[in-house]
């Protein structure tokens, strides 16, 4: 059998997420009972996971260990349907991983430790620049899922790289900490920016109140477009026609490590699946709602 070319490439952070849940409210420094996993995640990775489940095939460009850690977690992934052909395997580092602590009140604290995605840079892009899934001369021309984990000088590399130039970018900052290493696609007015309103702000250097208006504030500064959440608030889709907005429906929340990135995958699901911006930020925002009160997001 013929394996099956990717229809999507998630590029970014692929790791063991460590998360200790908690029924209870809690503030720093408390100890209290709860459950504690251990997940794939990575921004990358929950992507292409949520896709896996809504019909596609992605693949994944990142970097693992060739450490016990490593060959779980790519294991794993195959498991799910990922395809991992592409994925660097590195004898010089560690496998990554993310730790967090989850409570009824919200995330309490977490700490990414993607340190081997960053060492490893652009020897993670050698297939979409060397081949077999495009060069400079024959870019990929599908949709990219890409993450702010990847170096503020790889991100700016990518958004000028001629192998990406046919691509339809779809990029996540992964957290607040890391929002501004996507200012160099506002200033190449490249890609599809996924950002919750404090990244927003940070990448406007403006106290912005409202998610439509920071997607609109984003289109001002070069964004080409520009999707911006706010919680349970009404959220915003801008590209310079206008913006369109929705409201998420009120629900109990259980988790939120990874809700961001269910709510991207959702959304590229639904404007391939034919929806309009509007419909397909209504699906996409019930997709995330599902994930977050712990039910099925597939």
């Amino acid at each position: 059998m013929t394996p099956r070319d990717p229809d999507i490439l998630c590029i970014g952070s692929v790791l063991w997420d460590v998360i200790g849940r908690c029924t209870d409210p809690m503030v720093s420094g408390n100890d209290k009972p709860g459950r504690i996993t251990r997940i794939p995640g990575g921004v990358a990775l929950n992507i292409a996971m949520t896709l896996a489940g809504l019909g596609f095939h992605p693949a994944l460009l990142s970097v693992v260990g060739e450490d016990a850690e490593g060959a779980e977690l790519s294991l794993a992934c195959a498991r799910l349907g990922l395809d991992i052909t592409h994925l660097t395997r590195a004898k010089d580092l560690p496998t990554d991983r993310y730790m967090a602590i989850e409570a009824s009140n919200g995330l309490v604290a977490a700490i990414a430790d993607a340190h081997s995605l960053e060492a490893a840079g652009d020897r993670i892009l050698s297939p979409l620049i060397n081949g077999p899934l495009g060069t400079p001369d024959a870019p990929f021309q599908g949709p990219i899922a890409l993450d702010g984990n990847l170096t503020e000088g790889l991100l700016a590399e990518i958004a000028e790289h001629p192998a990406f130039a046919l691509a339809d970018l779809r990029i996540a900052p992964a957290s607040p900490g890391k929002a501004t290493r996507l200012l160099p696609f506002l200033s190449a007015g490249r890609g599809t920016l996924y950002v919750n309103l404090e990244e927003a702000c940070l990448l406007c250097e403006a106290p912005l109140t409202s998610a439509p208006e920071a997607a609109a504030a984003l289109v001002a500064r070069g964004a080409a477009r520009a999707l911006v959440t706010n919680g349970g608030a009404p959220c915003g889709d801008a590209i310079r026609d206008g913006v369109v907005t929705e409201t998420p429906r009120p629900v109990t929340v259980t988790r939120v490590t990874g809700a961001g990135d269910t709510f991207m995958a959702a959304h590229i699901a639904a404007e391939r699946d034919g929806l309009d911006r509007q419909a397909a930020l209504r699906q996409a925002l019930a997709v995330a709602a599902d994930y977050v009160s712990g039910g099925d997001c597939t």
